[in-house]
């Protein structure tokens, strides 16, 4: 089964592919975390199954699908290329400020006061960030989503060629 193998690497390596670059055109790797996390594993179990493992940081799936606020519902794409609500939302909890600080600091965002014009802290304004995040949520970007409904698109239709390679190449070799 090299040839299923072969093909199974070059449908990982598609998706991690795709899905960095999903999260850089959407601006969403300001330190590299999630993008460095990003990989994937061809797994074949005992029965001699394959299936294709993907990992990444955990916060990944809240920027691929997005969280609702309280005020405002967010949506995604899933895999089968749908619009569906998110199925995260805040209730009670808040983003943490301490986040939100650092973000602001790694972007080099200034926030300014309404009224008055003048910059406030950056503090202040991971407060403000922080209520704002809790009533309208974040979009979901579908970075993650998206390069698998296309992937298995792309990759779905050709996998039977390698199938059928690799059941001729084992009847050649028990002959």
């Amino acid at each position: 089964m090299q040839n299923v193998e072969r093909y199974l690497n070059s449908f990982g390596k598609y998706i991690i592919k795709q899905a960095r670059t999903n999260l850089t055109k959407n601006k969403k790797n300001v330190n590299k975390k999630l993008y460095n996390s990003l990989k994937f594993k061809v797994v074949k179990n005992a029965k001699g199954d394959y299936s294709v493992d993907f990992y990444m940081l955990d916060y990944g799936t809240f920027v691929d699908k997005g969280v609702s606020g309280t005020k405002k519902q967010q949506s995604y794409r899933n895999a089968q290329n749908k619009v569906v609500t998110s199925p995260y939302k805040y209730t009670s909890k808040r983003p943490p400020a301490s986040i939100l600080q650092k973000w602001i600091k790694a972007r080099g965002l200034k926030g300014r006061n309404k009224d008055t014009g003048r910059f406030i802290t950056d503090k202040a304004f991971s407060f403000a960030l922080q209520n704002t995040i809790y009533k309208s949520g974040m979009k979901g970007i579908s970075f993650f989503s998206r390069p698998i409904y296309l992937g298995s698109r792309k990759f779905g239709q050709n996998i039977l060629d390698s199938m059928k390679k690799d059941i001729v190449n084992e009847v050649k070799k028990n002959m």
